[in-house]
C-alpha cells in the first residue's frame, strides 16, 4: 500500500450518451472523441448498430470494429481488448444497450436458463459486472451510447389505475449510469444536458449542441496544465469572435490565466471586422 496525493493528470474519461433513436448519439460521440484526441487514426467504434458507424466516415479516418450477435458481455470485452491492443486511445461502444437486451445479451441469456430465475441472476450478474469493470479499467477513453425508451409508472386517478409517463429510461441494467464520470442525455433535436457530471463542467448548465470543443473541455479537465501552448495557438489562430468564445468556454481552467490573450485577440478580430465592413460600405457607395 502507498499513500499519495490525489492527482487527476492523465485520467481517462468514461462517459455515456443516452437518447432515443435519431438523437445523434453516434455523431456526437465522434465529435467528442475528436475533441479528446485530434488523431482520428487512434479512435475506434465498436459498432453493434448494423454498420451505422460508417455513415460518418466523412469526419475522419477513424476505425470501426463491427460486432455481430450474439451480444454477450464476453464478446464486448474481447472487442474492447482488440481496440486496446491496436493502440486505440478513444473507444466508442455503440451501443451498450445490446449487451443488456440484444440477442445473446444478458436478458436473453437469463431468459434461456433453466431453473430458479432468482438463482440464475447470481450466475449472469458477474458476467455483466466483468463487462462494466472492463470499461472502467481500460487505459483508453471510453464513450458508450445507450438507447432509451419511454418509461411508465402505474398511478391512481379517480379511483382507476392508469399508466403515466415519467421520462426516458436507458436500456441497460439499472444503475449503470452511476459508473460513468459524465452522462449526457440527448433529445430528438440533438440537444444535450448532463444528468450526471463529476467534472462540474456541464452540470446544471443550459442544454447545448455537442461539438468537438465539448471533448476538448473534457480533455482539459483530464490533463490540467498540459495544453497551454495548444490553447494559445488556438487563440492566436481564431478566425472569428464566435470561434474565440468557444475556445474560451472549452478551457475554464485557463480563462483567468489567459484572459489578456483572449481580450487582445478579441480586439484584433473586432477591429478587422470593422475594417472589412467599412471597406464594403465604401465599395457600395462607389
Amino acid at each position: 500500500m502507498e499513500l499519495r496525493k490525489a492527482k487527476r493528470s492523465e485520467a481517462t474519461i468514461k462517459m455515456a450518451l443516452q437518447g432515443p433513436s435519431g438523437s445523434g448519439k453516434t455523431y456526437s460521440s465522434l465529435l467528442i472523441a475528436n475533441g479528446l484526441l485530434s488523431d482520428w487514426r487512434k479512435i475506434a467504434i465498436v459498432d453493434t448498430e448494423n454498420h451505422s458507424a460508417h455513415l460518418y466516415s466523412h469526419l475522419g479516418n477513424y476505425n470501426v470494429l463491427s460486432l455481430e450477435k450474439p451480444f454477450s458481455p464476453e464478446r464486448y470485452i474481447e472487442a474492447i481488448s482488440m481496440c486496446e491492443n491496436a493502440g486505440m486511445e478513444v473507444i466508442i461502444i455503440d451501443s451498450i444497450s445490446h449487451e443488456w437486451e440484444g440477442q445473446g445479451g444478458i436478458l436473453d441469456i437469463h431468459g434461456n436458463m433453466v431453473g430458479n430465475s432468482f438463482t440464475n441472476w447470481s450466475k449472469v450478474t458477474p458476467r455483466h459486472n466483468a463487462f462494466v469493470q472492463k470499461i472502467l479499467h481500460s487505459p483508453s477513453h471510453i464513450i458508450g451510447t445507450i438507447r432509451t425508451k419511454q418509461d411508465y409508472v402505474i398511478s391512481e386517478k379517480n379511483g382507476k389505475h392508469v399508466p403515466e409517463k415519467v421520462g426516458l429510461k436507458g436500456i441497460t441494467r439499472d444503475g449503470l449510469d452511476y459508473e460513468f464520470t459524465i452522462v449526457f442525455d440527448l433529445d430528438v433535436k440533438h440537444h444535450a444536458t448532463a444528468s450526471k457530471d463529476r467534472t462540474g463542467l456541464f452540470m446544471d448548465k443550459p442544454q447545448f449542441m455537442i461539438n468537438n470543443y465539448t471533448g476538448k473541455k473534457i480533455m482539459n479537465w483530464c490533463n490540467p496544465g498540459e495544453n497551454k501552448d495548444e490553447i494559445i495557438h488556438q487563440i492566436n489562430t481564431a478566425k472569428s469572435v464566435d470561434e474565440l468564445r468557444k475556445i474560451y468556454l472549452a478551457y475554464p481552467l485557463y480563462q483567468k490565466e489567459l484572459e489578456e490573450r483572449f481580450l487582445y485577440r478579441k480586439n484584433e478580430l473586432t477591429a478587422n471586422t470593422k475594417i472589412e465592413e467599412h471597406g464594403a460600405n465604401s465599395s457600395q457607395s462607389l
